[in-house]
């Protein structure tokens, strides 16, 4: 039996994990960049940078969200100057000496008993400041241009994770359709013999059949459109096949994890509807392999 995916070209998905780092050192100082994305519903952005890049903020996270579509990702610049962290302050003598006074003002007039503490003061920003607190828009390019680096070295990882992760849903896909077909085929099959045997067991409760002839071939005809599965493989195969359509395009993932709620319900009504226990088995494998694949979806971008 052909598979499944051979009737549909091949298109690459991102897995929302993955890792990626760039350098780059201006004059005395060096700037590492690393990024990690682990997987989430939407976009979230840690960003930790030091003090001499806040005001470049928001064009990192521009930078990111170009980059980046889903996942909860962990953005870290550290900043190092002759192999040393570029932890030297300075302080804003004038400002502080206005806060404590202030401070003591506030104290007195509520009566406040606590002791004026240096935490108060390290809790107040533009007191404290390092003395790298300026950057050339020059160099910031470079910065820029790592972090740009990083996130492409990501993608990159995410792109491998993301083959892996693809083949592998292929083939669970591939596992369902060759089931549906046995499901198909069995109730095919057994059909005939399954209205029969009904049949039989109505005339052995009823001793005058004929007197009710009519009556039982209406039930057996209900009965046969209950245990109708037509529809539901009819649409199972089209979930399938946008399924595969699915993988690779914007925001597959959310679309994937939809599309696993929809082939667990078909299996569920076949499930139900089974004439046979064959055909009941199988369509326990199947939703199995739904949660199995319902699980590998939640890692796709």
């Amino acid at each position: 039996m052909a598979k499944f995916t051979k009737f549909i070209k091949i298109i690459m998905i991102h897995s929302m994990t993955g890792y990626g780092k760039a350098v780059t050192t201006i004059k005395d100082t060096t700037f590492e960049i690393e990024v990690r994305s682990l997987n989430s519903r939407f976009l979230e952005i840690s960003l930790k940078i030091p003090s001499a890049l806040q005001a470049n903020e928001y064009e990192f996270r521009e930078l990111i969200r170009k980059k980046v579509k889903r996942g909860k990702l962990y953005v870290t610049v550290s900043m190092t100057e002759n192999g040393q962290n570029a932890t030297s302050f300075v302080y804003n003598k004038e400002k502080i000496a206005w806060v404590v006074q202030t401070l003591k003002a506030v104290k007195k007039e509520f009566k406040i008993k606590d002791d004026l503490q240096l935490s108060h003061l390290l809790g107040i920003r533009d007191l404290f400041a390092s003395d790298s607190d300026t950057l050339a828009s020059d160099d910031f390019e470079h910065i820029r241009a790592a972090m740009e680096q990083a996130l492409d070295n990501l993608q990159e990882m995410k792109r491998s994770e993301g083959d892996t992760l693809q083949k592998d849903l292929l083939k669970r896909i591939d596992f369902i359709f060759e089931n549906l077909t046995k499901i198909e085929q069995e109730y095919q099959k057994n059909l005939t013999d399954y209205m029969d045997r009904y049949r039989q067991r109505v005339k052995e409760l009823v001793e005058n059949v004929t007197q009710y002839n009519d009556r039982m071939e209406l039930e057996i005809a209900l009965l046969t459109e209950r245990s109708d599965i037509t529809e539901e493989c009819v649409r199972l195969h089209s979930h399938l096949k946008f399924f595969r359509e699915t993988l690779g395009q914007e925001d597959a993932g959310r679309k994937l994890n939809f599309l696993c709620q929809e082939l667990n319900r078909e299996a569920n009504t076949i499930g139900s509807k089974a004439i046979t226990s064959e055909i009941s088995h199988v369509s326990l494998q199947i939703k199995e392999e739904v949660e199995r694949i319902r699980e590998q979806v939640q890692n796709v971008e």
